[in-house]
């Protein structure tokens, strides 16, 4: 399948940062072998020049995706995702009206693809405010005759792999798209909705200490939700 070429949302000497869209891996996984698509390989296609991507987004999720143009940048940039000094912000749309605003610190197990027991604890932390509730006509629970769910920003502190994925499950607040860690009826029940099939997560904005502010604007199939 056809990929439109990534957008550039800000280049300079050390790094380049892209809007990756929902569904395109950021490299080649053996975890999905059988796709041969990445951003990655697209950048570098187009380019020719060797690139680091500098942190993960998944396969599913939108928005602002930074690369390192030389070994030198990465390792320079690395220690800054390390530590938390990069600022993240994400979009997601979560079952159920969460609080106003909020922070979930919850340990998580190194790899979320193995059985959590016996894995490592990882120390992970995520901030949250809600900025939208909707409760819409159709039953997904027979308890209730509507649903609700709602639109919220997230802060991750730290960087770990699904992190804010796995912390609104265990809030009991699942993303809505989310084929793992999310509920498969209410996935359907929405994507039908509001006619768009994906996970509902998207980097809207990275902070660079001491360099810029990258923004990437939400797709239109989040019209509805930013009304």
């Amino acid at each position: 399948m056809d990929t439109p070429p990534l957008s550039v949302l800000h280049e300079d000497a050390d790094l380049l940062a892209v809007d990756k869209p929902a569904g395109l891996l950021v490299h080649p996984s053996a975890l999905d072998a059988r796709e041969q698509r990445s951003a990655l390989k697209l950048l570098r296609d187009a380019r020719g020049e060797w690139l680091w991507p500098l942190h993960r987004l998944d396969k599913g999720t939108s928005g602002v995706l930074l690369f390192a143009r030389s070994q030198q940048a990465a390792r320079a940039w690395g220690p800054a995702f390390e530590e938390g000094r990069v600022g993240k912000r994400y979009l997601a749309l979560v079952r159920g009206w969460p609080p106003e605003r909020g922070a979930i610190d919850q340990p998580l197990a190194r790899d979320p693809e193995l059985p959590s027991q016996g894995q490592e604890r990882l120390a992970a932390a995520t901030r949250f405010e809600r900025l939208a509730c909707f409760e819409w006509p159709f039953q997904v629970d027979a308890r209730h005759a509507c649903s609700r769910y709602a639109l919220v920003a997230v802060e991750p502190v730290t960087g770990r792999r699904h992190q804010i994925r796995r912390h609104f499950k265990h809030i009991a607040h699942p993303l809505i798209g989310d084929t793992t860690h999310g509920k498969g009826a209410h996935n359907r029940a929405v994507a039908q909705w509001l006619g768009a099939t994906r996970l509902w997560l998207h980097c809207e904005a990275m902070e660079l200490p001491g360099r810029a502010r990258i923004r990437a604007a939400p797709g239109p199939e989040w019209a509805a939700l930013l009304r």
